[in-house]
């Protein structure tokens, strides 16, 4: 029997796997492809949608599908298929209107599954734009006819962002979502029960693997319900205190090759599930 047979890896990218400078060392890709070499399945969860997946896809080959839309969605490569998609709520607007009116300064995009619509724009979502690769694509959120699985908000100041997370968590409507802080500039709306510990259970039960044979890696607040989830969570040296706090073992940092020294530990017996 291989090493890893019957193990699902499954790893954060921007701060996790990825460098600071949006890389993933030579070290971290040979040992992704020795643990899949070893009978284990590999793959990532993300906040990014399959659009922008396309060339992570390519460097990690992945030999399971991943998860995206920070829970939302989780999507085969091989197929270039949605396996599941969960959309939000249409009473998501009364919160969006919400938002336009009294945090005007504040940027927003709504997700749906072929499109990320630029509905306002601001410095935050240029940045966006600019460590994605993705166009322009305006429209107003009145006018977005397809189901939603998402709405980013974004701005570059933590005080802004306090004050929305404050506005979208009082709305009467609140109950009917899920939020999340998914980096320092930006803070989104979720269907409700929508999260990359559900995606990671999923993935696992799809796979035929048991959840205590699963490890998630991550660094954020998004990443905290499927590394309390794994079989084996484990956050980043760079990671949030309350993703460490709930980890089961805390690594180097991503500018560390951090999944190349899991799967080390894991070879040499140090780290078990």
């Amino acid at each position: 029997m291989n090493k890893f047979e019957g193990m699902l890896f499954c790893t954060d990218l921007d701060g996790t796997l990825y460098a600071d400078d949006k890389t993933v060392s030579k070290e971290n890709l040979d040992a992704i492809e020795y643990f899949k070499s070893q009978g284990g399945r590999f793959t990532f969860i993300t906040g990014r949608v399959p659009l922008t997946s396309k060339k992570i896809c390519d460097q990690l080959r992945p030999n399971a599908p991943f998860g995206c839309i920070n829970g939302a969605g989780i999507f085969d490569p091989q197929k270039n298929e949605y396996l599941m998609t969960i959309s939000l709520n249409p009473q998501v607007t009364d919160l969006l209107r919400e938002v336009d009116q009294r945090l005007p300064d504040v940027g927003f995009q709504l997700n749906t599954e072929q499109t990320i619509y630029f509905c306002k724009d601001n410095e935050a979502m240029q940045i966006f734009r600019r460590n994605t690769g993705l166009p322009n694509v305006v429209r107003a959120y009145e006018d977005v006819t397809e189901p939603i699985l998402k709405v980013v908000f974004g701005h570059t100041e933590d005080a802004r962002i306090r004050e929305l997370q404050a506005l979208l968590t009082s709305h009467p409507k609140a109950h009917l979502f899920d939020f999340i802080r998914s980096e320092f500039r930006l803070f989104e709306i979720l269907p409700k029960g929508a999260s990359k510990g559900t995606v990671l259970c999923r993935l696992a039960e799809a796979l035929g693997i048991r959840r205590e044979k699963t490890i998630a890696v991550g660094d954020y607040h998004n990443d905290i319900s499927m590394i309390r989830q794994a079989g084996l969570g484990i956050a980043v040296a760079n990671a949030v205190d309350e993703a460490k706090a709930v980890a089961d073992h805390v690594t180097v940092s991503n500018n560390e090759s951090a999944i190349a020294a899991i799967v080390d530990l894991l070879d040499r017996g140090e780290l078990s599930i």
